[in-house]
């Protein structure tokens, strides 16, 4: 026996909810004479009958009952499937989990996050702030799909790819004698009280580089474990920092100035995930808002 068609159902379906070869012919946009012979055709090769025809209507016929029901339940289950991809393109029912370092996640992180919103409405976003040494465990039991690092996470079942570059800046309180420079060199900063992050850590590291490649002692005022508190320091006047751009990339900071560092030091961001996970759309998405904000990051303060 031959089978029947999407397209036969379709125009099977609009005869029966219209009644008519013309209003079937209107409900999808085609000719009439086109229906006419499709439903002709369907019930020769088919070798029944589908509807009888009474003054120019058409009526399902009574031994086809059972099969304008599978015809229902069949656009029953196109509505559903309809509903089901409405409901993942504005992102209901679905979850998005994700984290980031500190540095980036209270500007870059949160514009990312807003234009995401505004692709995916109904999203549930869930962004966790990580120090690098919790990394591995947050990818590997697979309790988000991908984290935002300023340096790569050395596991044999993780995977690190770099998607932006930005400079270390020099951070001074508002009046601070070196905010009218254009630029500061860390010799500038010799004398100055310095707010830092332990050089053992891989973040401290980075922002150690330039004094280490100079030969200078660097000696720290004050430490703290993450960059906003580096930032919070500054700002109430307890000294003056070194920080990536990506950690001060907002227009406005009251208290606090911000001048390029005439030694050119840069900070990588990577994309580490779980080696051979399959990333959802909205990771995907995510990432790639990201490295379009981190991308701009110099744009918010230069």
């Amino acid at each position: 026996m031959k089978e029947i068609t999407l397209r036969q159902i379709e125009v099977i379906r609009a005869v029966m909810l219209r009644g008519t070869i013309s209003g079937a012919a209107d409900h999808l946009g085609v000719s009439a004479p086109g229906i006419s012979r499709l439903i002709k055709h369907t019930e020769e090769s088919l070798g029944i009958r589908l509807f009888e025809r009474r003054a120019g209507l058409f009526i399902p016929a009574v031994e086809a009952s059972a099969v304008f029901d599978q015809i229902r339940e069949v656009y029953k289950g196109v509505e559903n499937l309809q509903l089901a991809l409405d409901s993942l393109q504005k992102g209901e029912d679905v979850r998005l989990a994700f984290a980031s370092a500190p540095s980036v996640a209270q500007f870059i992180a949160t514009r990312a996050i807003r234009d995401l919103r505004g692709r995916y409405p109904d999203l549930y976003i869930d962004l966790n702030i990580l120090k690098i040494e919790e990394t591995v465990d947050y990818l590997l039991l697979e309790r988000g799909e991908f984290v935002i690092m300023s340096s790569p996470v050395q596991n044999a079942g993780i995977e690190n790819t770099q998607i932006a570059e930005g400079r270390i800046v020099v951070i001074v309180p508002e009046g601070h004698r070196l905010a009218e420079q254009d630029e500061i060199s860390i010799y500038d900063l010799e004398h100055e009280p310095l707010i830092g992050i332990d050089p053992a850590d891989p973040y401290g590291q980075i922002l150690a580089k330039p004094f280490v490649e100079a030969g200078l002692t660097m000696q720290h005022s004050i430490r703290g474990r993450f960059a906003q508190t580096l930032v919070s320091f500054v700002r109430h006047g307890l000294g003056v920092a070194l920080i990536d751009e990506f950690s001060v990339a907002e227009v406005y900071m009251p208290g606090l100035v911000r001048k390029p560092l005439k030694e050119n030091v840069v900070v990588q961001s990577y994309v580490v995930q779980k080696r051979g996970r399959n990333l959802s759309a909205f990771a995907e998405d995510a990432i790639r808002l990201l490295t379009r904000e981190l991308a701009n990051a110099a744009t918010h303060w230069r």
